[in-house]
């Protein structure tokens, strides 16, 4: 979404607020996979098959690790590697993630602005079906989210401050685009933020989500199964009714076009068009989409309109 964002607007006029409940410190390294994922990915560096990691990495440090026996099924490249080698140095020097993030950002040439939700540690946790509970890289990646939960949470975010510049940027944008990423562990953790959610139900008509779900599947991801896991209907009208309380309009597929009268009926404006982003040019289409339904309804009272989302 973030591609297709920026191909149709000045990279320079975009904010991500990006999610941190992912981040792990493992091997005694700072892990922030959303963070460097999105830097990847923006500045054409990402690996096209895995959709994670450094296009051409080689993992001779894992095989290493590997002789000694150490758990490696979190797999980083040796290209990758350095990335958290100079997060945790800069930390372990005083640096918050917010500045180590923008020094990231600028080394990868990136125009978009990159803001961890916060710089104070947030954690996704979730508890399994009849187990315990587990860090959320241990149910996506360990256990490749193939056991049932039955409950989430996010450890540290009542303590935690929105990272500078993130209250400013939802409420200043033009635009709020809420990206197809999975609504429970992906938005969700920015949302627990304290003052997060309420600075997006204050600008609501102008807060556009893209749902992750398309003909009752998730296209990437557990989704669709923690939705239903945790009470949710798994569908565009069960993420239209999921996210309708701070979320004005939202696009919904095609393939869910039966699904509209729905979706306004959860107090959504609905709109129906090709959401699945398998080339550049329809990641442009559908962010055009996006970005007129926002626009259309005007910016929020009391709110100033920024030039970008």
């Amino acid at each position: 979404m973030l591609a297709g964002l920026q191909a149709v607007v000045d990279p320079g006029e975009i904010v991500a607020v990006v999610n941190t409940g992912d981040d792990a410190e493992l091997y005694g390294l700072h892990i922030s996979p959303d963070l460097d994922t999105i830097t990847y990915t923006l500045s054409g560096a990402s690996n096209p098959v895995t959709g994670w990691g450094l296009a051409g990495d080689t993992f001779r440090a894992m095989e290493a690790l590997d002789r000694f026996g150490a758990p490696t099924w979190f797999r980083l490249g040796d290209a990758d590697l350095a990335t958290h080698l100079y997060r945790t140095g800069r930390m372990d020097e005083g640096a918050t993630l917010s500045e180590v993030t923008a020094e990231i950002s600028r080394a990868f040439g990136l125009g978009v602005r990159l803001l961890p939700m916060s710089d104070d540690p947030v954690r996704t946790r979730l508890r399994l079906r009849g187990a315990e509970e587990v860090a959320f890289q241990d149910y996506f990646v360990r256990l490749r989210h193939s056991v049932a939960v039955e409950d989430v949470r996010f450890e540290g975010a009542e303590r935690a401050e929105p990272a500078p510049g993130v209250l400013a940027a939802l409420t200043d944008a033009e635009i709020v685009v809420v990206a197809p990423s999975n609504p429970v562990v992906s938005i969700g953790p920015i949302l627990a933020v304290p003052r997060v959610a309420d600075v997006l139900e204050a600008r609501r008509e102008t807060v556009v989500a893209v749902s992750p779900i398309v003909a009752g599947a998730a296209l990437k991801g557990p989704a669709d199964r923690l939705l239903a896991e945790l009470g949710h209907e798994a569908s565009a009208a069960g993420v239209a009714r999921f996210l309708a309380p701070w979320v004005g309009a939202i696009v919904i597929d095609e393939a869910d076009g039966g699904l509209a009268d729905e979706v306004r009926a959860a107090g959504l404006r609905c709109l129906v068009a090709p959401s699945i982003m398998k080339t550049p040019e329809a990641a442009a289409a559908l962010a055009r989409v996006v970005l007129g339904s926002g626009r259309t309804a005007g910016p929020p009272d009391g709110a100033s309109a920024a030039k970008g989302p």
